[in-house]
């Protein structure tokens, strides 16, 4: 529960950790999905100044504005807080709101890093809050119904999964204010944001990896920012390429090329006793991605369009952002709204995301020493 004060009726205040009045992905995402649902209060943020901070309030409409963390977190004006910040920030701003006894919605990664992920995990089991990570591509309405059709036996036994994507960014070119990205230890890379939120709504649907073999490599150390044309190195991983098997003893491919194919650049195989489920859309961004659901089994010979029934878009507040990244961001804040007013815990927490992070790990790790890893199992549960 939130506070002993609020009930289930009850709005949940937020205070929002990085909205700038200049863009981002929190204009686009949080704050549309947040001024949308009832039970969620937009009430604070902060900024890298006050300055800036009175600035974005002023443009969405936010009462309260600080210069920083501390001073968000200080009083009693806010019961959860969402980390929209640069990956390498994470730790900083979690540990602060953690210290002030909030609970805490964190953007995936969760850390930078294996490490830092681990950290933040147990710091969150010993301050005894509630907290969330931001893999909103299993709250996505395909998604789920996948997971659904999978486990209702569409497609039998599942014999093994194919999925090659483009992870959009990390191509020949980068936008003008993402150098960041370009840098491997800063933590946010293809690996770690587009094949992250795939590889885990692939697990939702399909079980945990037990195992992977992996490469990786960068095959542009050197790309050119839009408009300028100036050049800057890359030590990101720009192709991942991923086999494995699930816990189900299925087989399992995934390869991520990054930038935009003139080819496929999202198609995801479900290949099983039964029938064949495949998935298709335009980047390998699932957590954004509008996704088309086609199927086939017993005497079909093509897979034939599977429209997701509309009691997967079970949240009516959402529904002008259908075909919009925000939707799933708000799927997934309506889930939170239920566990933090009703106790339930259906949004992933840091100890899932900790969890997922270790994946990640594990892929790295086999592309380093070229060998086989194995996974200790996890029931991340849903």
């Amino acid at each position: 529960m939130i506070t002993q004060q609020h009930t289930a009726t009850a709005s949940v205040r937020v205070g929002l950790v990085g909205l700038s009045a200049r863009g981002g992905w929190a204009p686009h995402s949080h704050v549309p999905a947040l001024t949308r649902l009832p039970g969620f209060d937009l009430r604070a943020l902060s900024a890298s100044s006050d300055a800036s901070a009175r600035a974005a309030g002023e443009k969405f409409g936010v009462p309260l504005t600080f210069g920083s963390t501390a001073d968000l977190v200080r009083g009693d004006e806010v019961d959860l807080v969402v980390v929209s910040v640069r990956v390498p920030r994470h730790r900083e701003v979690i540990l602060t709101a953690l210290k002030a006894g909030k609970a805490v919605l964190s953007e995936w990664p969760l850390g930078n890093g294996l490490a830092e992920a681990e950290e933040l995990a147990a710091a969150a089991e010993g301050a005894g809050v509630r907290t969330f990570a931001g893999l909103q591509a299993r709250s996505a309405p395909a998604v789920r119904y996948l997971r659904d059709l999978v486990a209702d036996g569409y497609v039998g036994e599942v014999l093994s999964t194919s999925l090659v994507a483009s992870g959009r960014r990390w191509g020949p070119v980068f936008e003008p204010g993402g150098e960041y990205l370009l840098d491997r230890a800063n933590g946010g890379t293809m690996l770690t944001i587009p094949f992250g939120h795939t590889v885990d709504a692939v697990s939702l649907v399909l079980g945990e990896f037990t195992e992977v073999s992996s490469t990786t490599a960068v095959r542009r150390p050197v790309v050119h920012e839009e408009g300028t044309g100036r050049a800057a190195p890359m030590t990101v991983h720009d192709q991942i390429a991923v086999s494995g098997r699930l816990e189900s003893g299925a087989v399992a491919s995934v390869h991520f090329r990054a930038g935009l194919s003139r080819g496929t650049n999202f198609h995801w195989e479900i290949n099983g006793t039964e029938g064949d489920l495949v998935v298709t859309g335009g980047h390998g961004h699932l957590q954004q991605a509008a996704l088309m659901v086609r199927g086939a089994r017993g005497t079909d010979t093509a897979p034939a369009e599977l429209p997701v029934p509309a009691r997967y878009f079970d949240v009516p507040d959402l529904d002008d952002l259908r075909s919009d990244p925000a939707y799933n961001v708000g799927a997934q804040y309506a889930q939170i709204h239920t566990d933090l007013t009703e106790g339930t815990r259906h949004a992933p927490d840091f100890a899932h995301a900790a969890r997922r992070q270790h994946l990640l790990h594990a892929i790295e790790r086999s592309a380093e020493t070229g060998a086989r890893v194995t996974l200790a199992p996890h029931p991340l549960g849903e």
